[in-house]
């Protein structure tokens, strides 16, 4: 086994601890963007997402726009109206 493939196996268990908690309910970019990450790479569906969160799939699918079109500083709140 690689050093690399060591240390892959090594944090795939801790890919769910990274996830916010589900009673979640102030949003920062931090929490917003580990969700997003976490569909992306397959740990959570969006339908999981949605409900572990009380999310709504609009809401999912817009921090996931903001990201892919301004990078992670695009789920600021205070920024919303200069991005869209």
């Amino acid at each position: 086994m690689t050093g690399q493939q060591n240390k892959i196996e090594r944090n795939e268990p801790k890919q769910d601890n990274a996830l916010p908690p589900a009673d979640t309910e102030r949003w920062v970019i931090s929490r917003k963007a580990q969700v997003v990450r976490a569909i992306d790479t397959g740990v959570l569906t969006e339908d999981e997402a949605c409900k572990r969160y009380d999310l709504t799939r609009e809401e999912l699918n817009g921090w996931r726009i903001l990201i892919s079109q301004h990078g992670v500083r695009g789920l600021r709140v205070t920024r919303l109206r200069q991005y869209r």
